[in-house]
């Protein structure tokens, strides 16, 4: 338990990091002994076909054309099945002629012992079961001719000390071969560890993968959940507060208009509150229900921004117009009402505080952005002043339009000077309206 303990503490990241070193090991050591097994024949061959070549130098040899031949006929016989054509169902028929061949030459030559050595390693790699103990049993054999200097001294009467040396070399080899099968069957079941193990990994990484979208999924859920509550205490706030009142004023106008009387600027100032009452009602109830505002449910956003804003010049009798750039094509609804929001508390602020004479608004349509520009010819105001909590100077609603511009990662910028008029920049990422 403690050891399963110690293994779960450690990170995924580190237990695939090792089985990937591992197995890079095993491949790196495998393309090595494979490399090496597949250019030794040719190199000890090599050899010995060089000292005989230098052999008749310094001592004549009468067997130099046999030599050359068995050792061309063994270099043709390796790379035709051994480098070329790797056939498993002809392995058995290529070792028999290749010792044979090995046999020949030890005869004819001793020092091609060298080079029948190569029997002990190729009975390992290309014969199977008891064949590979023959196939070193069979080396060991012609390898003792060459340890006791060639075939004439066995004919001198010391074929016991072949049959001894080749007994001693046997037993060796096949100790030798049965290490070598254990260590091959070691790393046969090391792959397969490795292999388990990776299809292991495989599963925890993706059962991982599925534990971090069911988590994402539920904070997402947790998150709606909370917006969701937050919305239906804000529409019974609203419901209870803010739109009661309205209605309240809206009753106590419609009252006074009719007992109302005096100059026709008093009856319009009258008639405008009561249609502002009558609008802001109809916000607030909107609101209250989570639907887009009035304006955008019957126009799109340039068309909407264009009638709050001759409204508003109605109203306050003050010049607004609305200058639309680049491409207009429909937003999500999120980013039209954070804009319309924008222009209708911009607006607000110029009739409390502005003093102006001229409003421009410019909504500009980019690649990847949304941007409203409102700009008016008022007393402007220094941005970097403070406002108390609870003032009643707007400092609330510029708040208010900065959050909701941010919620949309978007960004508001206030550009004002004491004498030089405002200008209120909101950008937002130019979100497409979602298929109906």
């Amino acid at each position: 338990m403690a050891g399963s303990r110690r293994w779960a503490a450690v990170p995924l990241e580190w237990v695939v990091g090792i089985e990937a070193e591992l197995r890079a090991e095993f491949d790196r050591w495998e393309r090595k002994e494979t490399a090496a097994l597949r250019v030794l024949p040719y190199v000890l061959l090599a050899v010995c076909t060089l000292v005989a070549l230098l052999l008749p130098l310094w001592d004549a040899e009468p067997h130099l054309a046999v030599i050359l031949g068995l050792s061309a006929a063994a270099a043709v016989w390796l790379l035709w099945f051994h480098t070329l054509h790797r056939n498993a169902a002809f392995m058995g028929l290529y070792y028999a002629v290749l010792m044979v061949l090995a046999a020949g030459l030890v005869v004819v030559a001793p020092w091609y012992g060298l080079f029948a050595f190569i029997g002990y390693p190729q009975a390992f790699h290309y014969l199977r079961g008891r064949w590979r103990y023959a196939g070193a049993a069979a080396t060991s054999m012609i390898t003792a001719v060459s340890y006791l200097g060639g075939i004439a001294t066995i004919r001198d009467g010391f074929w016991w000390a072949w049959l001894a040396i080749s007994l001693i070399s046997t037993v060796l080899a096949w100790g030798s071969s049965y290490l070598i099968d254990m260590a091959d069957q070691r790393n046969v079941r090391q792959k397969q560890a490795l292999a388990e193990l990776h299809e292991a990994n495989a599963k925890v990484e993706a059962a991982l993968e599925e534990n971090a979208g069911l988590h994402a999924q539920l904070l997402v859920q947790a998150r709606e959940a909370g917006v969701l509550d937050e919305r239906q205490r804000m529409a019974r706030e609203i419901h209870d507060t803010l739109a009661q009142g309205l209605t309240g004023i809206l009753t106590q106008l419609q009252a006074a208009q009719q007992t109302l009387e005096g100059p026709p600027s008093t009856h319009r100032h009258v008639t405008n509150a009561i249609n502002l009452a009558r609008d802001s009602l109809t916000e607030a109830r909107r609101t209250v229900h989570a639907v887009e505002p009035d304006a955008l449910a019957k126009a799109h956003l340039p068309e909407a921004i264009t009638d709050v804003a001759r409204r508003w010049s109605q109203v306050y009798d003050i010049d607004a117009t609305l200058t639309v750039t680049g491409d207009p094509r429909p937003m999500h609804a999120d980013v039209e009402v954070a804009l319309l929001r924008a222009a209708q508390e911009a607006l607000a602020n110029v009739a409390k505080h502005a003093q102006a004479t001229r409003v421009a608004l410019t909504l500009s349509y980019m690649e990847d952005q949304l941007t409203l520009d409102v700009r008016d010819d008022g007393i402007g105001f220094d941005p970097d002043i403070r406002r108390a909590p609870g003032s009643t100077d707007g400092g609330f609603g510029l708040t208010g339009m900065r959050q909701r511009v941010q919620r949309l990662a978007g960004h508001l910028d206030i550009e004002s000077e004491p004498g030089a008029g405002t200008a209120i920049s909101a950008s937002v990422p130019a979100l497409p309206a979602r298929p109906e």
